[in-house]
């Protein structure tokens, strides 16, 4: 059995601090706290293997941009003991959670979030775990103007500590996805 946690972002430096790869920073953090294998490109994805418990785990940050991540899916459907339902963790930013909140759901729809559309065209569903990271304003009264400008704008220096800030608690709830499934982490981390 492996389970595959797939963060969402796009490739190149340009992105690196943008609110639309907060998917590739909880990747690389659980990479380095799961002691896992280097990062190494496999098909369109940089990936790293390692486990959690006895639970093989494998990290993957696709190398298409957002809106085709999916593609990155199709080896692991055709796998033998590999359901998405059970096996695949989906990791994306959310612009209608500020920044600081987060929320695991067992299924549900990709809410105009180009990444999630496209992993939903791969695998034909939307029964798939996904974490959503808050990268909305935490004023309310905040205006964010065009969309895409603001999700690929970087975030200030405050709104990044307080994602990192959430590291510990999503390592801790993803270890936990890896041993006892989704519902489980809903219940005892969504707020």
């Amino acid at each position: 059995m492996m389970k595959v946690i797939l963060g969402l972002g796009n490739p190149g430096a340009a992105y690196v601090d943008t609110r639309h790869n907060v998917g590739w920073w909880i990747v690389d953090h659980l990479a380095e706290a799961w002691r896992c294998d280097g990062w190494r490109k496999d098909g369109e994805a940089m990936t790293a293997s390692g486990t959690v418990g006895a639970v093989k785990v494998r990290l993957v940050k696709p190398l298409t941009f957002m809106n085709l991540s999916g593609a990155v899916l199709k080896p692991w459907l055709r796998r033998p003991f590999w359901a998405a339902v059970a096996d695949l963790m989906v990791i994306s930013d959310e612009v209608q959670l500020p920044v600081g909140a987060f929320r695991f759901r067992a299924k549900g729809s990709a809410g105009g979030h180009n990444g999630l559309k496209s992993i939903e065209q791969a695998l034909g569903g939307q029964d798939y775990a996904r974490l959503r990271i808050g990268v909305g304003p935490n004023d309310p009264q905040r205006r964010i103007g065009d969309l895409a400008d603001y999700v690929l704008g970087d975030f200030g220096k405050q709104e990044a500590a307080d994602v990192r800030a959430l590291f510990p608690t999503l390592e801790q709830a993803l270890r936990q996805w890896t041993a006892d499934g989704i519902l489980p982490v809903m219940n005892a981390f969504n707020r």
